[in-house]
């Protein structure tokens, strides 16, 4: 008999973000910020040090506690990942079982369902509200009604820009009896974070990644904080070397300059806002967008009926975002890179330049 793949591979394809070679790349919600020249020649020196040979410390010790010196907690809750996404696949494998439940909150990131899928569990969804905000007692109400085993959702979310204040996650913490995995892959735009309780909840995992403000994209490096019952399965159920040594080691290096890495994020703030901000004017005066979003996040969502036909005209101008149905999420670029988003979009919306004014 031949060989046949089981039902929950059958329909699966891989995930596929824009390819190809663009002047402007505002679609990954990564940093548009370049590592300083100083801080590249430490990375160098420390490349020359370091044992490609060797295995990498299955416990990736010493960037587990920069990470916790950078944002003050104990680094024995500190879980080291091949970037967040690792962690998610590692908690859905560990927590998670054939007839288990995971609710997720629509819109937020789709890797939530996949992983679960692949783990055999059943995801259970509740849509935002008409602001795209989660209405919590709704989401207390659905996880009890249909016994689920996991939450999980981002705060901030990707891709609608809002965030939860923490007496609101508290609440569901202390409501639910199930695992809560709290996504804080944009915290550091934001204010609201629950890092420095990690340890105090017994069903809490919360995610961080150095993808975003720390501008660290291309190395994959995430993390889990968690109490030390959780982190203890997080490291006996993952694989024994999953972060490698330059991750390891340049991730070390990069969390060590927080002054500096401060300093970038206020960069990115002062962009975030200010491509809100034409936006927002570009709406206000004429009307060009159903709805221009708030953010607390380094990208903003913009709601309009035109979005697919906006979306393939900037790609001709060398220029990418995010199209995500009625939607474009627009990521914050350098000030050259926000003028010539907003300069192709006056052109393809027929709009006159002192409309950004």
């Amino acid at each position: 008999m031949a060989f046949q793949l089981s039902e929950k591979l059958k329909n699966m394809v891989p995930y596929e973000p824009i390819s190809g070679s663009y002047d402007v790349r505002l679609d990954a919600n990564e940093s548009f910020l370049e590592l300083s020249d100083d801080l590249k020649s430490e990375l160098g020196d420390v490349l020359q040090r370091i044992s490609l040979n060797r295995y990498p410390d299955p416990l990736a010790a010493e960037v587990c506690e920069r990470f916790a010196a950078y944002y003050g907690v104990d680094p024995d809750l500190v879980t080291a990942g091949n970037g967040s996404d690792e962690l998610l696949n590692i908690i859905c494998n560990a927590f998670l079982e054939p007839g288990n439940k995971l609710l997720t909150v629509l819109p937020d990131f789709s890797m939530y369902a996949f992983y679960a899928g692949l783990s055999g569990a059943e995801t259970v969804t509740l849509k935002k509200d008409a602001d795209l905000q989660i209405d919590v007692d709704g989401l207390i109400e659905t996880a009890r009604r249909e016994q689920v085993s996991c939450v999980m959702f981002s705060n901030p979310c990707n891709p609608t820009g809002q965030g939860l204040k923490r007496e609101q996650v508290r609440r569901i913490l202390k409501e639910l009896d199930c695992l809560v995995v709290l996504d804080e892959a944009y915290m550091d735009f934001y204010t609201e974070s629950l890092l420095d309780e990690a340890g105090d909840h017994d069903n809490l995992i919360i995610l961080r990644t150095c993808s975003k403000a720390i501008g660290l994209a291309g190395l994959r490096l995430g993390f889990a904080v968690a109490n030390r019952t959780l982190s203890n399965v997080l490291r006996a159920v993952k694989s024994p070397y999953n972060v490698n040594t330059v991750s390891q080691a340049f991730g070390a290096v990069v969390l060590s300059h927080r002054e500096e890495e401060q300093k970038a994020l206020a960069q990115i703030l002062e962009s975030r806002d200010a491509l809100y901000g034409a936006l927002s004017r570009m709406q206000e005066k004429a009307g060009c967008f159903e709805r221009v979003y708030p953010t607390v996040t380094n990208f903003v969502l913009v709601k309009t009926d035109r979005a697919q036909e906006i979306f393939e005209k900037l790609k001709t101008r060398s220029v990418v975002v995010r199209f995500m149905g009625g939607y474009l999420r627009i990521t914050a670029g350098s000030p050259a890179e926000n003028k010539r988003l907003l300069d192709a979009l006056c052109d393809i919306l027929e709009l006159e330049r002192t409309v950004l004014a």
